[in-house]
């Protein structure tokens, strides 16, 4: 009976997805697990995992075309099934009895089982709430099976959110009793995914007494309607842009997908000799199929290209979903809040000398950006103002200073956050910068460490730009723009020296912060800046 797979919803800000490529096609066969297609989102490219069996039947849109979430992608069914009533907007008929029968069995035990009183010890573990738009989560890969001792603080499974794919700690001892959930199965947030607790105790009850209530979501079976079956959650996993070699733990384990495991089983290939293309370097279904070992790489010719002279060539390429989303955001702060901008020129000998005494301190590592970050936080203390958001009605003064700090990664810039950053040393503000950056380049930065900034900082001077102009990062009021530090002539104390400057641009919405306010605020940030002294805390 056939299954309307619609476009899945693989972030909590997707409103439409590309077909990048698909692995399969009309009339392949398709086993549960497989990977149907690549699916462009907002956030990043994903693999998309069928949770149906079947044969594939039709495809909706074509590789590089775009369709809105919940619009049809494809259909699978059985081999020479007639599906001309769904191309013609039927749906997929459905078992009446069955799902009544099924929604009962759901709804029933949630009404009448009493609460259940688990065995002395036994801990249930249930699915954890990862990020702050999850709803349900998928086990990637089980790092323990049933009958390990487990120790407080070891690392049961790897949960997929719809962010990113994160280690799950225990927060209990003793010994894994009971799993909830299969490699590649989802279910809801607090369903049950594992017991925990003392060996040899028995606790079929509590695990079949949990399930009757938790909303585990499973295969959608062939008898439900195209939605249910398009609702199944997608395993995902990044694609970057260039490979990077497989992660391997410690303990010798490779970072590998089920699927891509299987295959390399089947065709015999070394796993370590394997680069992942996935999310973190994670190895899948395409790296096993696009293998090639080294030496025969190594005997391929080079190929040059080259364009004949005085030849006109254009080249269209398809914008990303994350372009897009930039470019709406980026698009609406621009016309929305009437920018200006104002310039002061910093001088940072001072900075330099003080950043080489932090440094010369054992494991300590500050940069010149983070003097910029911390400087800033105090600023925003003396100049509330800044530290504002427009609305319609009212202007929102924020009490708290969260500076955000903008990270270029291969899809295009994310904005990581550092909480209460006037209350943290440069030392703390240096360390949680490069934590959260290498998280962000990784793709495993949680959500809840993007969102909630009151004022953001953006530098290129690492780039050799010495002066440029940003969009704020709405909803901040203003956004600071760092050059590079410049070894020039300058006038002290009447004398012409060679002397280090540094660039900074100010851009504010003029609808909450006026021109001297913003003025006042960039001499106060000077301050701060040309006597590191007042920073060191």
């Amino acid at each position: 009976m056939a299954i309307v797979v619609n476009m899945p919803r693989l972030s909590d800000t997707m409103e439409e997805g590309t077909v990048a490529t698909w692995l399969k096609k009309v009339g392949d066969k398709v086993e549960e697990g497989d990977i149907l297609a690549e699916i462009e989102t907002d956030k990043a490219t994903m693999e998309f995992e069928s949770f149906n069996e079947g044969t594939l039947l039709h495809i909706g849109v074509q590789e590089g075309e775009t369709t809105k979430v919940d619009e049809l992608l494809a259909i699978i069914g059985d081999e020479g099934e007639d599906i001309s009533g769904l191309l013609n907007g039927g749906s997929a008929p459905a078992e009446a009895p069955a799902e009544e029968s099924s929604s009962n069995s759901e709804e029933a035990p949630a009404a009448e089982t009493p609460a259940q009183e688990l065995p002395e010890g036994v801990i249930v573990v249930t699915m954890p709430r990862l990020s702050d738009t999850m709803e349900e989560g998928t086990v990637a890969t089980w790092l323990k099976k049933v009958g390990d001792t487990v120790e407080e603080g070891d690392i049961l499974a790897e949960i997929e959110t719809d962010k990113a794919t994160m280690e799950f700690e225990s927060f209990q001892s003793g010994t894994l009793l009971e799993i909830g959930l299969q490699e590649g199965e989802s279910a809801k947030v607090d369903s049950l995914l594992a017991i925990i607790g003392p060996a040899g105790t028995d606790v079929s009850g509590v695990a079949s007494g949990f399930s009757a209530t938790a909303a585990k979501t499973e295969v959608a079976p062939k008898a439900e309607a195209p939605k249910a079956a398009a609702q199944a959650p997608a395993k995902s996993e990044s694609k970057p842009s260039a490979p990077k070699p497989t992660p391997v733990t410690e303990n010798g384990r490779v970072f590998v997908s089920p699927l891509a495991k299987k295959l390399a089983e089947e065709k015999g290939i070394n796993l370590t000799k394997v680069q992942g293309t996935g999310e973190n370097g994670r190895i899948v279904k395409r790296d096993i199929e696009n293998y090639e070992p080294a030496a025969a790489v190594a005997e391929s010719p080079a190929v040059t290209s080259f364009a004949v002279a005085g030849e006109e060539k254009t080249e269209e390429v398809k914008n990303s979903s994350m372009r897009k989303a930039i470019a709406k955001s980026l698009g609406k702060s621009k016309f929305t809040a009437p920018h200006f901008y104002l310039n002061i020129e910093v001088d940072m000998d001072n900075a330099i000398a003080s950043r080489k005494t932090i440094n010369a301190i054992p494991d300590t590592k500050v940069s010149f950006n983070d003097m910029v970050v911390k400087a800033c936080a105090m600023a925003l203390v003396k100049h509330p103002q800044v530290n504002t958001t427009w609305d319609d009605n009212v202007t929102k003064f924020h009490s708290h200073i969260h500076v955000g700090v903008a990270v270029a990664v291969d899809d295009g810039l994310v904005v990581p956050v550092i909480k209460h950053t006037n209350a943290l040393s440069l030392t703390q503000i240096g360390s949680s910068v490069r934590d959260l950056a290498g998280k962000a380049r990784n793709k495993k930065i949680k959500p809840d460490e993007m969102s909630g900034s009151t004022f953001t900082v953006s530098n290129l001077g690492m780039f050799g730009i010495q002066s440029f102009t940003s969009i704020i990062n709405q909803p901040n009021s203003a956004i600071l723009s760092v050059g590079a530090i410049v070894q020039k002539p300058v006038v002290k104390d009447g004398q012409i020296v060679v002397g280090n400057t540094m660039m900074l641009t100010l851009a504010c919405d003029h609808r909450t912060v006026d021109g001297a306010v913003g003025a006042q605020f960039l001499q106060t940030l000077k301050t701060f800046i040309e006597n590191p002294v007042t920073m060191i805390a």
